[in-house]
Protein backbone atom coordinates (compact mmCIF):
# COMPACT_ATOMS: atom_id res chain seq x y z
CA UNK A 1 0.00 0.00 0.00
CA UNK A 2 1.37 3.46 -0.91
CA UNK A 3 2.15 6.09 1.64
CA UNK A 4 -0.74 8.40 2.58
CA UNK A 5 -0.61 12.17 2.64
CA UNK A 6 -0.81 11.97 6.45
CA UNK A 7 2.26 9.72 6.68
CA UNK A 8 4.25 12.09 4.46
CA UNK A 9 3.24 14.97 6.78
CA UNK A 10 4.32 13.09 9.92
CA UNK A 11 7.64 12.14 8.29
CA UNK A 12 8.24 15.72 7.21
CA UNK A 13 7.50 17.03 10.72
CA UNK A 14 9.86 14.42 12.21
CA UNK A 15 12.65 15.45 9.84
CA UNK A 16 12.06 19.13 10.68
CA UNK A 17 12.14 18.34 14.39
CA UNK A 18 15.41 16.46 14.04
CA UNK A 19 16.83 19.28 11.94
CA UNK A 20 15.82 21.86 14.55
CA UNK A 21 17.44 19.83 17.35
CA UNK A 22 20.59 19.31 15.31
CA UNK A 23 20.76 23.05 14.62
CA UNK A 24 20.36 23.83 18.33
CA UNK A 25 23.15 21.41 19.18
CA UNK A 26 25.44 23.14 16.66
CA UNK A 27 24.96 26.53 18.25
CA UNK A 28 27.85 27.83 20.35
CA UNK A 29 27.48 26.80 23.98
CA UNK A 30 26.00 29.33 26.41
CA UNK A 31 28.95 30.76 28.32
CA UNK A 32 28.83 31.11 32.13
CA UNK A 33 31.50 32.89 34.15
CA UNK A 34 31.30 31.99 37.83
CA UNK A 35 32.76 34.23 40.55
CA UNK A 36 33.14 32.63 43.98
CA UNK A 37 33.29 35.11 46.85
CA UNK A 38 35.23 34.31 50.04
CA UNK A 39 33.27 31.90 52.28
CA UNK A 40 30.81 31.12 49.48
CA UNK A 41 28.06 28.55 50.06
CA UNK A 42 29.02 25.21 48.54
CA UNK A 43 25.41 24.06 48.07
CA UNK A 44 24.55 27.10 45.97
CA UNK A 45 27.64 26.59 43.80
CA UNK A 46 27.39 22.84 43.33
CA UNK A 47 23.64 22.87 42.66
CA UNK A 48 24.00 25.51 39.95
CA UNK A 49 27.02 23.93 38.24
CA UNK A 50 25.73 20.38 38.38
CA UNK A 51 22.55 21.30 36.55
CA UNK A 52 24.65 23.03 33.87
CA UNK A 53 26.83 19.92 33.60
CA UNK A 54 23.96 17.46 33.33
CA UNK A 55 22.00 19.55 30.82
CA UNK A 56 25.05 20.34 28.71
CA UNK A 57 25.74 16.89 27.30
CA UNK A 58 24.15 13.49 26.71
CA UNK A 59 25.07 10.06 28.05
CA UNK A 60 26.56 11.47 31.26
CA UNK A 61 29.75 12.60 29.52
CA UNK A 62 29.73 16.07 31.14
CA UNK A 63 31.18 17.78 28.07
CA UNK A 64 30.45 21.50 27.57
CA UNK A 65 28.31 21.03 24.46
CA UNK A 66 25.18 23.09 25.13
CA UNK A 67 26.72 25.31 27.79
CA UNK A 68 30.18 25.94 29.22
CA UNK A 69 31.29 27.27 32.58
CA UNK A 70 34.49 28.91 33.76
CA UNK A 71 35.43 29.79 37.33
CA UNK A 72 37.10 33.20 37.36
CA UNK A 73 38.85 35.11 40.13
CA UNK A 74 41.24 37.94 40.85
CA UNK A 75 44.08 35.39 41.01
CA UNK A 76 44.34 31.62 40.68
CA UNK A 77 44.57 31.26 44.45
CA UNK A 78 41.93 28.78 45.72
CA UNK A 79 38.80 30.33 47.20
CA UNK A 80 37.60 28.83 50.48
CA UNK A 81 33.94 27.88 50.88
CA UNK A 82 32.19 28.41 54.20
CA UNK A 83 32.54 24.66 54.89
CA UNK A 84 36.33 24.76 54.34
CA UNK A 85 36.50 23.18 50.87
CA UNK A 86 38.63 25.21 48.46
CA UNK A 87 38.01 25.74 44.74
CA UNK A 88 40.69 27.13 42.42
CA UNK A 89 39.68 29.63 39.71
CA UNK A 90 40.53 28.61 36.16
CA UNK A 91 41.10 32.11 34.80
CA UNK A 92 41.80 35.53 36.23
CA UNK A 93 39.47 38.45 35.66
CA UNK A 94 42.00 39.96 33.25
CA UNK A 95 42.23 36.74 31.21
CA UNK A 96 38.49 36.15 31.00
CA UNK A 97 36.58 36.99 27.85
CA UNK A 98 32.93 37.90 27.53
CA UNK A 99 30.32 35.63 29.11
CA UNK A 100 26.61 35.38 28.40
CA UNK A 101 26.03 35.09 32.15
CA UNK A 102 28.23 36.17 35.04
CA UNK A 103 27.19 34.32 38.19
CA UNK A 104 28.35 35.68 41.56
CA UNK A 105 27.97 33.25 44.46
CA UNK A 106 28.30 34.50 48.03
CA UNK A 107 27.92 33.03 51.49
CA UNK A 108 28.98 34.25 54.92
CA UNK A 109 28.68 38.01 55.38
CA UNK A 110 30.43 38.57 58.69
CA UNK A 111 33.46 36.29 58.44
CA UNK A 112 36.65 36.80 56.46
CA UNK A 113 37.35 39.29 53.66
CA UNK A 114 34.51 40.82 51.68
CA UNK A 115 34.26 41.28 47.95
CA UNK A 116 37.42 42.87 46.52
CA UNK A 117 37.78 45.87 44.22
CA UNK A 118 38.92 43.64 41.35
CA UNK A 119 35.72 41.60 41.54
CA UNK A 120 33.60 44.77 41.60
CA UNK A 121 35.41 46.08 38.50
CA UNK A 122 34.85 42.75 36.75
CA UNK A 123 31.13 42.85 37.56
CA UNK A 124 30.83 46.39 36.19
CA UNK A 125 32.73 45.38 33.06
CA UNK A 126 30.34 42.46 32.54
CA UNK A 127 27.35 44.78 32.94
CA UNK A 128 28.84 47.17 30.36
CA UNK A 129 29.28 44.21 27.99
CA UNK A 130 25.55 43.39 28.35
CA UNK A 131 26.13 40.12 30.14
CA UNK A 132 23.25 38.93 32.29
CA UNK A 133 24.31 39.19 35.93
CA UNK A 134 23.22 36.53 38.40
CA UNK A 135 23.58 36.97 42.16
CA UNK A 136 23.12 33.83 44.26
CA UNK A 137 22.88 33.83 48.06
CA UNK A 138 24.78 36.92 49.25
CA UNK A 139 26.27 37.33 45.79
CA UNK A 140 23.56 39.96 45.32
CA UNK A 141 25.39 42.11 47.92
CA UNK A 142 28.38 42.20 45.57
CA UNK A 143 26.17 43.17 42.61
CA UNK A 144 24.65 45.97 44.67
CA UNK A 145 28.08 47.12 45.87
CA UNK A 146 29.16 47.30 42.22
CA UNK A 147 26.23 49.63 41.53
CA UNK A 148 24.63 47.43 38.87
CA UNK A 149 21.29 46.74 40.61
CA UNK A 150 19.86 50.27 40.60
CA UNK A 151 16.23 50.15 39.48
CA UNK A 152 16.15 46.34 39.46
CA UNK A 153 14.37 43.95 41.79
CA UNK A 154 16.68 42.34 44.35
CA UNK A 155 15.91 38.92 45.83
CA UNK A 156 17.55 38.09 49.16
CA UNK A 157 17.01 35.34 51.70
CA UNK A 158 14.65 36.23 54.56
CA UNK A 159 17.63 35.50 56.82
CA UNK A 160 19.69 38.33 55.27
CA UNK A 161 16.91 40.87 54.71
CA UNK A 162 17.99 43.24 57.48
CA UNK A 163 21.64 42.72 56.63
CA UNK A 164 20.86 44.01 53.15
CA UNK A 165 18.79 46.96 54.37
CA UNK A 166 21.51 47.86 56.85
CA UNK A 167 24.25 47.76 54.22
CA UNK A 168 22.19 49.53 51.54
CA UNK A 169 19.93 51.86 53.55
CA UNK A 170 18.78 53.86 50.53
CA UNK A 171 17.37 50.83 48.70
CA UNK A 172 13.84 51.16 47.36
CA UNK A 173 12.10 48.55 49.52
CA UNK A 174 9.40 48.07 46.89
CA UNK A 175 12.13 46.45 44.76
CA UNK A 176 13.38 44.22 47.58
CA UNK A 177 12.08 40.63 47.41
CA UNK A 178 12.54 38.32 50.39
CA UNK A 179 9.40 36.21 50.16
CA UNK A 180 10.24 34.37 46.91
CA UNK A 181 12.98 31.99 45.78
CA UNK A 182 14.38 34.17 43.01
CA UNK A 183 13.62 37.15 40.81
CA UNK A 184 14.25 37.71 37.11
CA UNK A 185 14.37 41.36 36.05
CA UNK A 186 15.75 41.76 32.55
CA UNK A 187 19.50 41.16 32.59
CA UNK A 188 19.52 40.88 36.38
CA UNK A 189 18.70 37.61 38.14
CA UNK A 190 18.94 37.30 41.90
CA UNK A 191 18.37 34.24 44.06
CA UNK A 192 17.91 33.62 47.78
CA UNK A 193 20.48 30.80 47.68
CA UNK A 194 20.65 27.18 48.79
CA UNK A 195 18.69 24.67 46.77
CA UNK A 196 17.04 27.51 44.82
CA UNK A 197 20.27 27.80 42.81
CA UNK A 198 19.09 24.69 40.95
CA UNK A 199 15.79 26.41 40.15
CA UNK A 200 17.61 29.48 38.84
CA UNK A 201 19.90 27.35 36.67
CA UNK A 202 16.86 25.56 35.24
CA UNK A 203 15.09 28.84 34.47
CA UNK A 204 18.17 30.17 32.66
CA UNK A 205 18.81 26.98 30.71
CA UNK A 206 15.23 26.80 29.48
CA UNK A 207 15.89 30.04 27.62
CA UNK A 208 18.48 28.25 25.48
CA UNK A 209 17.92 24.47 25.70
CA UNK A 210 14.81 22.39 25.08
CA UNK A 211 12.73 21.85 28.20
CA UNK A 212 12.96 18.03 28.01
CA UNK A 213 16.75 18.15 28.36
CA UNK A 214 16.55 20.43 31.39
CA UNK A 215 13.87 18.25 33.00
CA UNK A 216 16.03 15.16 32.45
CA UNK A 217 18.92 16.90 34.22
CA UNK A 218 16.62 17.77 37.12
CA UNK A 219 15.46 14.16 37.42
CA UNK A 220 19.07 12.95 37.54
CA UNK A 221 19.56 15.30 40.51
CA UNK A 222 16.40 13.76 42.02
CA UNK A 223 14.60 17.09 41.74
CA UNK A 224 11.05 16.41 40.67
CA UNK A 225 10.39 19.80 39.16
CA UNK A 226 12.02 23.21 39.18
CA UNK A 227 10.30 25.88 41.25
CA UNK A 228 8.97 29.04 39.62
CA UNK A 229 10.29 32.45 40.73
CA UNK A 230 7.02 33.13 42.55
CA UNK A 231 7.44 30.08 44.82
CA UNK A 232 7.74 31.19 48.48
CA UNK A 233 10.89 30.77 50.51
CA UNK A 234 10.61 28.13 53.27
CA UNK A 235 9.27 29.47 56.57
CA UNK A 236 11.87 30.59 59.13
CA UNK A 237 12.56 28.42 62.18
CA UNK A 238 10.14 29.01 65.00
CA UNK A 239 7.15 29.92 62.85
CA UNK A 240 4.12 27.71 62.55
CA UNK A 241 4.23 26.09 59.09
CA UNK A 242 1.53 27.22 56.69
CA UNK A 243 0.84 25.56 53.38
CA UNK A 244 -0.69 28.25 51.21
CA UNK A 245 2.09 30.05 49.30
CA UNK A 246 0.47 33.48 49.61
CA UNK A 247 0.08 33.13 53.36
CA UNK A 248 3.74 32.04 53.61
CA UNK A 249 4.79 35.15 51.74
CA UNK A 250 2.66 37.39 53.97
CA UNK A 251 4.27 35.88 57.08
CA UNK A 252 7.71 36.63 55.61
CA UNK A 253 6.63 40.20 54.85
CA UNK A 254 5.42 40.64 58.42
CA UNK A 255 8.78 39.45 59.75
CA UNK A 256 10.73 41.70 57.41
CA UNK A 257 8.70 44.76 58.39
CA UNK A 258 8.26 44.02 62.08
CA UNK A 259 9.54 47.50 62.97
CA UNK A 260 7.38 49.20 60.34
CA UNK A 261 4.24 47.07 60.03
CA UNK A 262 2.60 47.03 56.60
CA UNK A 263 -1.10 47.79 56.30
CA UNK A 264 -3.58 45.12 55.23
CA UNK A 265 -3.85 46.79 51.83
CA UNK A 266 -0.08 46.78 51.38
CA UNK A 267 0.16 43.10 52.35
CA UNK A 268 -2.66 42.20 49.97
CA UNK A 269 -1.09 44.18 47.14
CA UNK A 270 2.27 42.47 47.65
CA UNK A 271 0.74 39.01 47.18
CA UNK A 272 -1.75 40.12 44.52
CA UNK A 273 -5.04 39.34 46.28
CA UNK A 274 -7.81 41.48 47.73
CA UNK A 275 -7.85 42.32 51.42
CA UNK A 276 -10.96 40.19 51.83
CA UNK A 277 -9.29 37.18 50.17
CA UNK A 278 -6.19 37.60 52.32
CA UNK A 279 -8.21 37.72 55.53
CA UNK A 280 -10.08 34.56 54.54
CA UNK A 281 -6.91 32.69 53.56
CA UNK A 282 -5.13 33.72 56.75
CA UNK A 283 -8.02 32.71 58.96
CA UNK A 284 -8.16 29.29 57.28
CA UNK A 285 -4.41 28.69 57.59
CA UNK A 286 -3.65 30.13 61.05
CA UNK A 287 -6.98 30.36 62.84
CA UNK A 288 -6.64 34.11 63.34
CA UNK A 289 -6.66 37.35 61.39
CA UNK A 290 -3.48 38.78 59.78
CA UNK A 291 -3.49 41.70 62.22
CA UNK A 292 -3.76 39.40 65.26
CA UNK A 293 -0.97 37.19 63.92
CA UNK A 294 1.30 40.19 63.29
CA UNK A 295 0.55 41.64 66.73
CA UNK A 296 1.47 38.37 68.43
CA UNK A 297 4.65 38.12 66.35
CA UNK A 298 5.72 41.59 67.51
CA UNK A 299 4.94 40.83 71.15
CA UNK A 300 6.81 37.52 71.00
CA UNK A 301 9.88 39.32 69.66
CA UNK A 302 9.56 41.98 72.35
CA UNK A 303 9.34 39.29 75.05
CA UNK A 304 12.50 37.64 73.79
CA UNK A 305 14.39 40.94 73.63
CA UNK A 306 13.36 41.80 77.17
CA UNK A 307 15.04 38.69 78.57
CA UNK A 308 17.92 38.28 76.10
CA UNK A 309 19.17 41.81 75.47
CA UNK A 310 20.06 44.93 77.42
CA UNK A 311 18.02 47.23 75.20
CA UNK A 312 15.62 49.66 76.88
CA UNK A 313 11.88 49.11 76.77
CA UNK A 314 11.52 52.21 74.57
CA UNK A 315 14.11 50.87 72.14
CA UNK A 316 12.42 47.47 72.02
CA UNK A 317 9.05 49.12 71.45
CA UNK A 318 10.40 51.03 68.45
CA UNK A 319 12.13 47.93 67.07
CA UNK A 320 8.91 45.88 67.33
CA UNK A 321 6.69 48.46 65.67
CA UNK A 322 4.92 50.02 68.66
CA UNK A 323 4.37 53.78 68.76
CA UNK A 324 6.09 54.12 72.15
CA UNK A 325 6.87 52.27 75.38
CA UNK A 326 3.38 52.96 76.79
CA UNK A 327 1.73 51.45 73.74
CA UNK A 328 3.88 48.32 74.01
CA UNK A 329 3.23 48.16 77.76
CA UNK A 330 -0.54 48.10 77.27
CA UNK A 331 -0.36 45.41 74.58
CA UNK A 332 2.18 43.42 76.57
CA UNK A 333 0.06 43.38 79.76
CA UNK A 334 -2.99 42.34 77.75
CA UNK A 335 -1.05 39.41 76.26
CA UNK A 336 1.15 38.30 79.19
CA UNK A 337 -0.62 39.71 82.23
CA UNK A 338 2.43 41.64 83.50
CA UNK A 339 4.30 44.81 82.58
CA UNK A 340 7.44 44.51 80.39
CA UNK A 341 9.76 45.48 83.28
CA UNK A 342 8.24 42.81 85.53
CA UNK A 343 8.59 40.24 82.75
CA UNK A 344 12.26 41.21 82.34
CA UNK A 345 12.92 41.06 86.10
CA UNK A 346 11.41 37.57 86.26
CA UNK A 347 13.42 36.53 83.14
CA UNK A 348 10.21 35.42 81.46
CA UNK A 349 8.94 33.36 84.42
CA UNK A 350 5.43 34.61 85.01
CA UNK A 351 4.11 34.90 88.56
CA UNK A 352 1.33 32.70 89.88
CA UNK A 353 -2.11 33.84 88.86
CA UNK A 354 -1.31 34.49 85.23
CA UNK A 355 -3.91 32.88 83.03
CA UNK A 356 -2.94 29.71 81.19
CA UNK A 357 -3.17 31.13 77.68
CA UNK A 358 -0.92 34.03 78.69
CA UNK A 359 1.62 31.63 80.17
CA UNK A 360 1.56 29.66 76.93
CA UNK A 361 2.31 32.85 75.01
CA UNK A 362 5.17 33.70 77.33
CA UNK A 363 6.80 30.29 77.19
CA UNK A 364 6.56 30.08 73.40
CA UNK A 365 4.02 27.24 73.36
CA UNK A 366 1.37 29.06 71.36
CA UNK A 367 1.05 27.33 68.01
CA UNK A 368 0.67 30.48 65.95
CA UNK A 369 3.45 32.43 67.64
CA UNK A 370 6.67 33.14 65.86
CA UNK A 371 10.33 33.76 66.65
CA UNK A 372 10.63 30.78 68.97
CA UNK A 373 14.20 30.56 67.71
CA UNK A 374 16.52 32.99 69.57
CA UNK A 375 18.75 33.17 66.48
CA UNK A 376 15.82 34.32 64.33
CA UNK A 377 14.70 36.97 66.80
CA UNK A 378 18.24 38.22 67.32
CA UNK A 379 18.88 38.49 63.57
CA UNK A 380 15.71 40.51 63.10
CA UNK A 381 16.16 42.70 66.16
CA UNK A 382 19.85 43.34 65.57
CA UNK A 383 19.29 44.65 62.08
CA UNK A 384 15.94 46.36 62.47
CA UNK A 385 16.11 50.14 62.13
CA UNK A 386 15.64 51.98 65.41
Amino acid sequence: MGATAGSFEVEAQTKMSRTDLAFRDRRPPVQFGIVLLPNFTLTAFSGFVDLLRLASDDADLSKPVRCAWTIVGETLTPVRASCGIQVQPWQTFDEAGRFDYVVVIGGLLHSGPGVGDAALRFIRRAADASSTLVGICTGVFALSSAGVMDGHRVCVSWFHYWDYVGRFPHVDESLLVADRLFAIDGRRITCSGGRASIDVAAAILQRHIDVATVQKALRILLVEDAQRPSAPQPHPPGTEPVTHPRVKRVVHLMEQHIGRPLSMQELADRVEVSVRQLQRLFKTQTGESPLAYARRMRLKTAAWLLTDSERTVADIAATCGFSDASHMGREFRREYGVAPNVYRAKRGRLPAGVRGNEKAHATGQLSSSTFNSPQTALSTARHAPD
